[in-house]
């Protein structure tokens, strides 16, 4: 089993990556393979709504999204880091979210999700919110801690004091760990929920 986890900070050492650090550990302290992917200093533009992804099965931009949309197909979980700029996340990542996850077509159900969040005060709880919606979106299941998922400080070296925040690191890694492993056995003995065909309506109806 493996998780695909994502720093969007530009950072690539900084306290948005030490806090995905504590989570990796926990999760492979389980036994589940984990690989970082570091976006938050990539040129990436955002969706123009072209809709080249649904004939080809893939961003008309090739460039980092296409190629995690791959991992992302493989993995079983999917981690999301962002610092806080103005009490939201990093706009390079929500760049890089609203293409993966508009572009990618395959089935991401039970699929596990979780986000951690870095600031040196407030805003945090905002971009919590602001990222899981990614996961409520796409019938993937959320992983959660005794807390929310975020830490605090201006500098690594603050985190590292941060002793709460990086215990719901740890706490989220297991449970993730423990989550990824209950799905997969309920896949094998169940299998996927049944799906409905999608509707899609609007709120502007004829009369």
């Amino acid at each position: 089993m493996n998780v695909l986890l994502i720093n969007g900070s530009p950072n690539v050492s900084g306290c948005t990556a030490r806090a995905l650090r504590e989570v990796s550990y926990a999760l492979e302290n389980n036994g589940i393979a984990t690989e970082t992917i570091q976006i938050g200093n990539r040129d990436i533009r955002g969706c123009i709504a072209c809709n080249y992804c649904k004939k080809q099965g893939k961003c008309v931009f090739d460039d980092i999204v296409n190629e995690t949309a791959e991992k992302f197909c493989r993995a079983d979980g999917l981690i999301i880091g962002s610092p806080v700029y103005y009490a939201s996340a990093n706009g390079t990542l929500i760049s890089f979210l609203d293409r993966l996850f508009y572009s990618t077509c395959f089935d991401k159900t039970m699929k596990v999700g979780a986000c951690v969040v870095s600031a040196r005060r407030a805003g945090t709880t905002a971009t919590f919110d602001q990222l899981n919606k990614y996961f409520t979106i796409s019938n993937m299941p959320i992983a959660s801690s005794q807390y929310w998922n975020e830490v605090h400080g201006f500098t690594p070296e603050d985190v590292e004091r941060d002793k709460e925040g990086l215990q719901i690191m740890r706490t989220l890694g297991n449970n993730m760990a423990f989550l990824l492993k209950a799905i997969a056995m309920a896949k094998q003995a169940y299998g996927l929920p049944v799906k409905e065909e999608r509707i899609s309506t609007h709120f502007i109806q004829e009369k």
